[in-house]
């Protein structure tokens, strides 16, 4: 018998509950994980244009959906993106992104000159349920945001608020 459920059966017979009964175990897994995901494309290039940015936010949900997650919202500017993914708990991080990233890259390949890449790397920030509206304010609004900050500003300052060490020759060049 496996430690843990021998644990289990111990505790519940010192709380003098039925072995094995539904308050013993959980038979579901529950989780709300939200991220705030940010990439930009390939040496910053300034070609995600506004004609073709709403197609791009609708293929990337459709990438999640098809993939078994949720985008909350997306947004961006001609040279990054930000989505605000649900993820389940099968759903890890890095795969996310890299169906996100793959997929949309193919098709924006396609419907982009030059060719298309993303930047090799991205940066993900927790989010809690709290703050989920306002983050989906924060990211429908990119454009007017990025009158006054640049998208390095903009990182650097989501990586200090988010004690996230970083490498300046990275995320600033």
């Amino acid at each position: 018998m496996p430690i843990a459920r021998r644990f289990q059966r111990r505790a519940a017979q010192q709380r003098g509950s039925p072995v094995g009964t539904a308050e013993n175990f959980m038979s579901h897994t529950y989780v709300s994980q939200l991220m705030h995901v940010v990439f930009s494309t390939k040496k910053r290039l300034p070609i995600i244009h506004e004609e073709i940015r709403n197609r791009l936010w609708s293929f990337l949900g459709g990438i999640a959906r098809r993939n078994g997650f949720k985008t909350i919202a997306v947004g961006g500017t001609d040279n990054h993106i930000h989505i605000l993914l649900s993820l389940p708990a099968t759903m890890p991080l890095s795969k996310a992104v890299q169906f996100l990233k793959g997929g949309s890259s193919k098709w924006l390949d396609e419907n982009v000159k030059p060719r298309f890449e993303w930047q090799q790397g991205y940066g993900a920030f927790s989010v809690s349920i709290s703050q989920q509206d306002q983050t989906v304010v924060y990211i429908n609004s990119q454009p007017e945001h990025h009158r006054k900050r640049s998208f390095e500003e903009e990182f650097v300052a989501f990586s200090r608020k988010h004690k996230i060490d970083y490498d300046a020759r990275f995320v600033l060049s």
